[in-house]
């Protein structure tokens, strides 16, 4: 990835933070690192029609934002493109675009189903599924990582826990893969809604399903469950799966294909796993760190505030990116080395504050999984051919990733390839 003269000088003014194509053709690097030197707090002005919006880089202030859901709210939608849009049709009825007693009610609610012992039997079921994946890679060889290993591991996890049949989840992934961002230029608009509404659709549908025969699985939670003594309306209900899908599978995936991509452009970090060097726990925070899979989220003053050293607006727009804050010199030491021994190592990937993310344990077991399969199973894993990157504002990752993998025989030991 190659930085354009526009990223090694000039005026940061002339980005635009809400263009895809930004995001999906430069190393975005020296720019965080010189708007956390210099506007840790910066303005991005309004360009044609559009509102500006505040973009906040610095750890500390990422952090204050999203601890704190009184002055910033998530009430109007927590993705730019929503916000610059007018805000979230889903707002105040989606977890993820909730807060206050709405949010802690739901939240109570969805906690039993995502907690470690509720998801024993997904774990266990992950860990074989994983196992199975990265073997049956080993045994072709040539693989495309992202769509023949990466996309299938955190998809069948949410699809068990929401009741989505087997038959089902390839379209799922083509939905998901579509909603928030693109393979091939820039995400229309079209597309983008088109994808969206087919999930939602499809969470309709399944959701009446579970009116009539309730099964053991989120759907019929959601169908079920009084939430302050009322129950959630069908509306609640579809969006509620369109952010549990979305959350579940899109973040992991990316989080899972950028792992591999590291490990082999960084050889003596994947001795380290091999060797037991680097635990595998702390592997996979580093892992998040590194590919920090959500760029942003959005928020929404609801006063005026002093942020940094800028004064904001009641009403303006601010995002927050963990791309930024989890690079931040002032917190992490060497935070442009990839470092699988890395501690502490107190990364924002998963948000922070009220709405840390409800799949967080799930999504460290389906990642531990991986690096444990690729430790006992493979022996070297090398590029084959280039990787494509995901054209999006909010996600960040690899839609294509070929690989050669060769198992764990008489060459168990070596190093990966730098590629």
């Amino acid at each position: 990835m190659t930085l354009s003269p526009l990223l090694d000088a000039g005026p940061v003014e002339a980005l635009d933070f809400a263009d895809p194509l930004l995001h999906a053709h430069h190393d975005l690097g020296p720019v965080w690192r010189r708007l956390r030197a210099e506007a840790p707090v910066h303005w991005q002005p309004e360009a044609d029609g559009r509102p500006g919006f505040w973009v906040v880089s610095g750890y500390a202030e990422v952090a204050g934002v999203l601890g704190d859901s009184e002055t910033y709210t998530s009430e109007r939608g927590n993705v730019l493109d929503t916000l610059l849009a007018g805000g979230d049709s889903a707002a105040g009825k989606m977890l993820a675009v909730t807060d206050g007693r709405p949010h802690q009610s739901l939240r109570s609610a969805l906690l039993k189903p995502f907690s470690p012992r509720s998801l024993h039997v997904v774990v266990d079921s992950v860990r074989r599924g994983t196992r199975d994946l990265v073997a049956r890679a080993v045994e072709r060889g040539e693989v495309d990582f992202a769509a023949d290993v990466a996309a299938h591991i955190p998809l069948a996890a949410i699809c068990d826990l929401l009741g989505v049949p087997a038959e089902e989840r390839g379209h799922i992934i083509d939905l998901t893969s579509t909603a928030l961002s693109s393979a091939d230029g820039a995400p229309t608009e079209e597309a983008t809604w088109a994808s969206r509404n087919g999930l939602l659709l499809y969470f309709s549908e399944l959701a009446e399903q579970r009116r009539k025969k309730p099964y053991d699985d989120v759907v019929s939670l959601l169908v079920t469950r009084e939430i302050d003594g009322r129950p959630l309306t069908h509306e609640e209900i579809v969006f509620n799966c369109y952010s549990i899908i979305m959350g579940g599978h899109e973040t992991t995936r990316f989080a899972m294909i950028g792992g591999l991509h590291a490990l082999m452009h960084h050889p003596e970090q994947w001795q380290a796993l091999k060797s037991g060097r680097a635990d595998v726990s702390s592997a996979v925070e580093e892992v998040l760190r590194w590919t920090t899979p959500a760029l942003h989220s959005g928020r929404t003053a609801t006063q005026d505030v002093l942020l940094g050293e800028q004064f904001v607006e009641a009403g303006d727009i601010v995002t927050v990116w963990p791309a930024s804050a989890n690079r931040d010199e002032s917190v992490f030491d060497r935070p442009d080395d990839f470092d699988l021994s890395r501690s502490p190592n107190k990364h924002l990937s998963f948000a922070y504050g009220p709405h840390f993310c409800l799949g967080a344990f799930l999504a460290r077991a389906e990642l531990s999984a991986l690096l444990e399969s690729l430790k006992d199973l493979v022996a070297v894993a090398e590029p084959a051919g280039e990787p494509r990157q995901v054209y999006s504002n909010f996600l960040s990752g690899m839609s294509a990733l070929p690989v050669t993998l060769t198992g764990e025989r008489a060459d168990a030991g070596q190093p990966l390839e730098n590629g």
